[in-house]
């Protein structure tokens, strides 16, 4: 059972930086396409980053620049370094996985809980 959960979100002023994390279980990260998505109930689903299985990177163009995406394969957690933070960021963060899919990470078959991220002005 592939399980993926999420932790980091919180709310910051803007100019800050959070780091979410996403601790996988039932899947081996390194063979996975992982990635991050956000979504509030007013919008679509956005794609911010993903890492492909060969370590291929891709940022949402609204976050290039601000946001690292990483994985760490000894401890099958995936990361993502938010820096510069703005009050449009403000969403919900969902960790995603899939063994096939490449961009965007919220067509991915595997999500997490999600976790939230508030950022006032």
């Amino acid at each position: 059972q592939v399980q993926l959960r999420e932790s980091g979100g919180g709310s910051v002023q803007a100019g800050g930086s959070l780091r979410l994390s996403c601790a996988a279980s039932g899947i081996n990260i390194q063979l996975y396409s992982m990635g991050f998505f956000r979504r509030t109930p007013e919008t679509d689903p956005e794609g911010v980053a993903y890492i492909a299985a060969n370590g291929r990177i891709r940022y949402a163009d609204s976050v290039k620049g601000r946001f690292t995406i990483s994985r760490d394969n000894s401890q099958n957690t995936l990361y993502l370094e938010m820096n510069n933070l703005k009050p449009e960021d403000t969403s919900m963060y969902y960790c995603a996985a899939d063994s096939e899919r490449q961009w965007p990470p919220d067509h991915y078959k595997h999500w997490g809980q999600g976790t939230q991220v508030t950022v006032s002005s």
